[in-house]
């Protein structure tokens, strides 16, 4: 697997020149362009560093072990064997992790849409904590979240949202979060203290460039309209809210939370090239999937990957069985044990795959 590590450190030290070429840093498109291959290689680099060294610091132990006679010498080498073969070991793991196909959409932000499910009222209101939870673990990466779309019920609840969040590497932590989410809770409006179980249903969208999808003018109805809802008078006075179909794929995108006609339009641009990028990646993992179920990244919209139990103070990740016992903090943004249990679980059914 590591003998053509060389390329990888031959073309670093190649872009380590480049970078430092005044034409190159003249030109902001390509200076960024070699910039980010720079990255991405670099902790490849540094690891295959790493076991090169580990490889030579084995051979001298070797030769030290086969040929002295100074019996103190000999056990300090036989110790320095010991544990660069160790991290030999755990150098070799982290460079299969490093190695594995990475998927193009990691680095870009996205767009994310909540839609209240099964339980009407409750299914809204458990949407919104499902947003707020979000946003806060958006605030506590440095990300920024900006509303797209919003149907609120008059208690406060959430038939359905639509935000952006634009952050480096949103995607890659968010993409798992995509399916049915389920709540066990006593809702505000139950009396009897009954506990009920409602849904929302997550959609995780990597943002799409132009480059990424190519829309014909031709193929989209644009409507303007007056925006309802929560919002100031001048939504009953300006036609500023845009919906917009894509004909070929009968999508439809609505935006109404700027005052501007086009800024609504640009977001609504947004969402719908989110949109058809999300059909053609469904599109290729259901091809993969017929080969191979994963486990983790199925990306099924209609699969109840995760129970918030409010009585117990409980989540359960059904996925990966995993079940952690601080709800409280969870909705507060506090996820990351999850998504980092979902991402190493991930990386080790493509490990497995390629074995």
């Amino acid at each position: 697997m590591f003998e053509n590590l060389q390329a990888f450190e031959n073309r670093y030290e190649e872009l380590n020149m480049k970078l430092y070429d005044p034409t190159v840093a003249s030109d902001r498109e390509l200076y960024a362009k070699l910039m980010k291959e720079h990255k991405d290689i670099s902790a490849i680099v540094e690891s295959y560093r790493q076991y090169k060294s580990l490889l030579e610091t084995i051979r001298e132990s070797k030769e030290i072990i086969a040929e002295t006679s100074d019996r103190d010498f000999k056990e300090m080498a036989q110790q320095e064997l010991k544990e660069a073969t160790a991290a030999l070991s755990q150098t070799e793991e982290d460079l299969k992790l490093l190695l594995l196909p990475k998927d193009p959409n990691d680095d870009k932000n996205v767009v994310m849409e909540i839609r209240g499910g099964a339980g009407g009222e409750e299914a809204a209101l458990f949407s919104s904590v499902l947003f707020k939870m979000y946003s806060m673990y958006a605030e506590k990466n440095g990300w920024n979240v900006e509303i797209v779309g919003l149907n609120e019920t008059e208690i406060g609840g959430f038939k359905e949202i639509s935000f952006m969040i634009d952050g480096a590497g949103a995607y890659s932590k968010l993409k798992f979060e995509s399916g049915v989410h389920r709540v066990q809770r006593v809702p505000e409006t139950e009396t009897q203290g009954r506990v009920h179980t409602s849904t929302a249903t997550v959609a995780v969208l990597p943002e799409a460039e132009d480059v990424d999808i190519e829309i014909n003018p031709k193929d989209l109805q644009i409507d303007t309209f007056r925006a309802s809802g929560a919002g100031g008078q001048h939504i009953n006075k300006t036609s500023s809210a845009i919906r917009i179909t894509h004909l070929p794929t009968g999508l439809v995108v609505e935006c109404q939370d700027e005052r501007s006609q086009l800024k609504n339009k640009d977001k609504a641009m947004k969402v719908l090239r989110a949109r058809l990028l999300d059909q053609e990646i469904q599109k290729a993992n259901a091809e993969v999937a017929q080969e191979r179920k994963s486990q983790v990244g199925t990306g099924d919209r209609s699969e109840r990957i995760r129970t918030y139990n409010y009585p117990q103070n409980r989540v359960t990740d059904h996925r990966i069985g995993l079940t952690l016992y601080h709800l409280d903090d969870i909705l507060t943004g506090e996820i990351d044990e999850i998504i980092n249990s979902l991402i190493s679980a991930y990386r080790a059914e493509q490990l497995e795959s390629q074995e």
